[in-house]
């Protein structure tokens, strides 16, 4: 099994602040290092007949607006499209290439991404639960361990015809609006017509 975890904490900005050199780095990290391990290891697996890899995307690679950083939200874009590429060459060999597209998980990577220290921003993790709880039907922050289990999910046989797809892990955040912000934003309606 191969999974392609790496990353970085993004600054903020708009597009005519954009830094197309940070955007380079960006892109090499989440996409040129993925395809590398995934051409060093695909012979292997090739060979063995047998293999899983998966790539760790995002919801910010599904829709707009999942992240404050642009070059982000575009590598993962671009590391789901790859995923489903290299699904397509490799699942000929019986090697399975899927991902994982977290919502808001509680580490340390939001401290880092508006400029704390790395070590002030991991201790952080604990307090953004809260923050993280509200914005997904499932009223809780998603925690490292519910990727890992579905990483593990995603080596396991029981997904042995499973290739190039993506497993959403985000409580629901993608899915829409939850029910009582709904039900609010209709409270609010009537009151209009009162």
């Amino acid at each position: 099994m191969l999974v392609n975890n790496a990353g970085n904490a993004l600054a903020a900005g708009r597009l005519e602040t954009l830094d197309l050199d940070a955007f380079d780095k960006i892109m090499a990290v989440h996409v040129r290092g993925a395809l590398a391990h995934i051409k060093h290891v695909s012979a292997l697996m090739r060979a063995q007949q047998l293999g899983s890899i998966v790539n760790i995307c995002s919801v910010a690679g599904h829709r707009s607006g999942y992240s404050s950083s642009v070059n982000y939200a575009i590598a993962k874009a671009a590391l789901l499209h790859l995923t489903r590429c290299a699904a397509m060459e490799l699942g000929e060999d019986n090697v399975r290439v899927n991902s994982i597209s977290p919502g808001g998980i509680a580490t340390g990577v939001f401290g880092k991404a508006i400029g704390v220290d790395s070590a002030t921003a991991d201790a952080s993790a604990e307090k953004i639960k809260g923050f993280l709880a509200k914005m997904q039907a499932i009223p809780r922050a998603g925690v490292p361990d519910d990727i890992a289990k579905a990483a593990l999910f995603l080596a396991s046989d029981e997904t042995t015809f499973i290739n190039g797809a993506d497993i959403v892990v985000d409580g629901g955040l993608i899915g829409g609006r939850r029910f009582s912000d709904v039900a609010l934003g209709g409270t609010a309606l009537r009151a209009v017509f009162d």
